[in-house]
């Protein structure tokens, strides 16, 4: 068995952010490759984001810190602190309406 602090893991992928030019900074909670269960840790400063993108497959999306917006070609949704999101299986892309820590889980498709 292994854990990891999420607390200490989104402080430190937040403080890369702030330093990176493009304002975030990710960590490979759980998965890779070589497995169908991925977990994302990404940290966003505010005004950064990511720019449409379709889903690997089904996913959901758990806001640790601070708020973000998703967006699709016709619908918006803020979410903070503590918000839970399923991810739609259309573009969409991801804002950050202040610093923010989100955890990404995505089931990618077994081929």
């Amino acid at each position: 068995m292994a854990t990891t602090s999420l607390t200490e893991l989104a402080a430190e992928r937040l403080s890369a952010a702030r330093r990176s030019r493009a304002g975030r900074a990710t960590s490979t909670v759980h998965g890779g490759s070589e497995h169908a269960l991925r977990q994302v840790l990404l940290a966003l400063t505010a005004g950064s984001a990511l720019a449409d993108h379709e889903s690997p497959g089904e996913a959901t999306l758990q806001v640790l810190q601070g708020s973000v917006r998703l967006t699709t070609e016709s619908d918006s949704l803020a979410a903070a602190e503590g918000d839970h999101l399923t991810l739609p299986r259309e573009r969409h892309g991801l804002a950050a309406v202040s610093d923010a820590v989100v955890l990404l889980t995505v089931i990618a498709p077994t081929s």
